[in-house]
């Protein structure tokens, strides 16, 4: 079916076109959302990613998922709008502990709280632990993606840990306590 609505989409057929948005909206709107600093720059990130999306169909060659291929080209063109603005700012590195685990309370730490504070992480820290815990990218291709080193890259995301752990450790916790990890991970499916 997706090979038919791409080869329609290729010959520019509107109908395709509005039929493949549709399909794809949802999933690339939650990408898109993940990465810029509010709803509605995601929704502008979403629909200019959709115009390079179409205009790049036809150098997608039906290797590989159609669906990796878009998102990618969503996480490109937010990343490009930091990169146009100037407001990835890269960060001495310095020592910072480092945060592997963050205990959370199972039962009273929602997805949706999870959710909550890492989109108010600062920019910088945010797209990184992104990339990095969600999206499972090296710091050798944050620091390409980005424009920023590699020490950066760990920097930012030892920051970002800090942060999380610090709003979850305010948060009331006292039920069972689980790792920041497992939540990670199950966020991970949920967006999959």
């Amino acid at each position: 079916m997706i090979e038919n609505l791409l080869h329609e989409c290729k010959k520019n057929n509107t109908q395709a076109q509005e039929q493949l948005y549709k399909l794809l909206a949802p999933k690339l709107f939650a990408v898109s959302l993940k990465y810029s600093r509010n709803y509605e720059e995601a929704q502008d990130n979403l629909q200019e990613s959709f115009l390079i999306i179409f205009e790049k169909l036809k150098q997608f060659k039906n290797e590989g998922s159609f669906e990796g291929w878009a998102k990618r080209l969503v996480v490109n063109y937010v990343l490009q709008q930091y990169r146009k603005q100037g407001t990835f700012l890269e960060l001495v590195t310095d020592n910072i502990p480092n945060v592997e685990e963050v205990e959370i309370d199972d039962e009273s730490v929602t997805m949706d709280f999870l959710l909550q504070i890492i989109q108010e992480l600062p920019d910088r820290y945010r797209l990184v632990f992104n990339l990095y815990v969600v999206d499972g990218f090296s710091h050798k291709q944050i620091s390409e993606m980005l424009e920023i080193t590699d020490g950066t890259s760990k920097s930012n995301l030892a920051r970002a840990k800090m942060i999380l752990k610090e709003k979850i450790q305010n948060y009331n916790t006292a039920f069972s306590k689980t790792k920041l990890n497992r939540k990670i991970k199950n966020l991970c499916k949920q967006n999959q």
